[in-house]
């Protein structure tokens, strides 16, 4: 098998009462043949609009080769870094693809002003010179992606190149990108429009900014290619059907799924897995909740009777490992293969679930709210209180009551259900505050539930559709930074400080309409310190 599982206690049980209701359905063959009634009649018009991926490798095979001449042109120009706008499943598969790779891309995937000049000025001071974007994005009116492209189009005309020498355009074919790339003189490669953004890895989407960056791309696809026969049939080794019956089978159902880096050389899988899984499947008030862990993570340390961990090692074959983690789903493979295997199991999950595992019906109403805001322009709701340079606003007055920022997070613990979940959604400088992401793991401790961690706004293309369509379960903490850093998004009316503050509190607002309780902590001390949030975590 390209991907190894290995199962043991419980989920054993649940993967061996599961399996054979799986191969009787002839679910993973039907995915094969893009069977689009699989899912419901009411899903079937999007799902027959949405199965592409399952001929990724064979359509992407082509693509390989003009990439690779595009790259030797880009590095004769003298072109040796590449950057990526592009936001979801643009963004996190092409991360993963080049980290495992051991190959350098930097990705924007913000609106923080800090991040996009990081983006753009690079490190040394000819890092711009030396530079080429990529631009990703279905529609092209993503306005994460759309911002970045314009900042960087400026930022080249500044430096005297022309913007057409460096910027490469990935979209779908007759999107308005596409035609105003094309009209601009830009390198435009077009993916199949049948395949949505979370399954677009071994796409146009997940190989050009790689390929451009380094990355052997045909040692990727043949790693895919390495298992569709495995996933395509029906048989009770298939792994994606065993995968499938783990995350999504029993009863009752563990509705959480701990994702554990463990050793192997995969690096970021769970990042792009929690997207794929969490959107896929967050909906209808149901769903799978992926939690992002590390081997020490408290929920592995004592893990909640609804967590579901899956644990990434490179040998599943390991026997004193796999007497130590009784319990859990040890899978180990190659990169290629495990997007493969994910893709079908995740799509499984779905018709287990009865949901559409391929729409995402929850994720426009934080862009509605953010393009509100933006037009109508209000001033920032008063703040409960400010402690230690830190602002706070709540949902509800209830949650300020004690007037600390320590008492505000108990009071919000205590609205956990017990089956309920912490979301923290950091809507900052992710590289300058790359450690606030630590915060996850004091409150998962300090809160006894399962915790997720989302840099913003790049979780509103994830996990932002199960916050809203999921179970009515989870609490969210929202942190965001006030700095003197700002930057101007040439031909739109605002800038990515105003973007990025919008986005942030369009989505509080959403969330505070479908009842979920929000606490919205604000750094305003320039140097952004953020001890203050780690104490009254503890």
């Amino acid at each position: 098998m390209s991907v190894d599982i290995r199962l043991s206690g419980h989920v054993r049980e649940v993967v061996e009462e599961t399996l054979p209701g799986l191969v009787d359905s002839l679910v993973a063959s039907g995915i094969t043949a893009g069977d689009a009634d699989l899912w419901g009649p009411e899903a079937a018009p999007e799902a027959a609009q949405r199965l592409g991926w399952v001929q990724a490798v064979s359509v992407s095979r082509p693509l390989v080769p003009e990439i690779e001449t595009l790259r030797d042109v880009l590095r004769a120009d003298g072109v040796t870094r590449i950057v990526l706008a592009g936001m979801g499943g643009s963004s996190l598969a092409p991360e993963v693809i080049a980290r495992t790779s051991g190959v350098p891309l930097v990705i924007l995937d913000s609106t923080a002003p800090e991040q996009v000049l990081a983006a753009i000025d690079g490190d040394t001071t000819d890092a711009l010179a030396r530079t080429a974007l990529v631009v990703s994005s279905k529609s092209g009116s993503t306005i994460e992606t759309d911002s970045a492209k314009r900042a960087f189009e400026a930022a080249f005309r500044d430096l005297g190149i022309d913007p057409a020498t460096r910027i490469v355009v990935v979209t779908d074919p007759g999107s308005p990108l596409e035609e105003s790339s094309r009209a601009d003189g830009y390198t435009v490669f077009t993916a199949d429009p049948t395949v949505g953004g979370r399954y677009s890895a071994l796409t146009a989407f997940g190989l050009v900014p790689t390929g451009l960056a380094g990355v052997d791309l045909n040692e990727l696809l043949d790693e895919a290619e390495a298992t569709l026969l495995e996933v395509a049939i029906d048989d009770v080794r298939n792994p994606a059907l065993v995968l499938a019956a783990a995350i999504a089978g029993g009863s009752p159902r563990r509705d959480k799924l701990g994702l554990v880096s463990d050793g192997t050389h995969m690096v970021g899988l769970p990042d792009w897995i929690e997207q794929l899984v969490a959107e896929s499947t967050g909906k209808d008030g149901t769903g799978i909740l992926p939690v992002v862990l590390l081997p020490v993570s408290p929920e592995v340390d004592t893990v909640p009777e609804d967590l579901q961990i899956v644990r990434f090692v490179d040998d599943v074959h390991h026997d004193h490992l796999f007497e130590q983690h009784q319990g859990e789903v040890l899978v180990s493979g190659s990169l290629g293969a495990q997007f493969v295997v994910w893709e079908y199991a995740t799509a499984i999950a779905g018709r287990m679930l009865g949901i559409n595992p391929f729409d995402q019906p929850d994720v426009e109403s934080a862009k509605t709210a953010t393009r509100a805001l933006l037009n109508a322009r209000p001033e920032p709701a008063p703040a409960a209180f400010v402690e230690d340079g830190v602002e706070v606003r709540v949902s509800d007055p209830g949650l300020a009551a004690s007037g600390t920022v320590a008492g505000v997070l108990d009071a919000l613990w205590a609205r956990v259900p017990a089956d309920g979940y912490v979301s923290i959604q950091a809507y900052v400088d992710r590289i300058g505050l790359e450690h606030l992401q630590g915060l996850r793991e004091l409150v998962a401790a300090d809160s006894g539930r399962p915790t997720t961690f989302g840099w913003g706004p790049r979780f509103l293309h994830s996990t932002g559709q199960y916050h809203k369509g999921g179970p009515a379960n989870g609490v969210f903490l929202q942190i965001l930074q006030r700095t003197d850093v700002d930057v101007e998004i040439p031909g739109r009316p605002f800038t990515f400080g105003e973007l990025i503050e919008a986005q942030a509190a369009g989505d509080a607002s959403v969330l505070s309409q479908h009842g979920r309780p929000v606490v919205t902590l604000t750094l305003t001390d320039a140097q952004a310190d953020v001890l203050p949030l780690f104490e009254a975590a503890q």
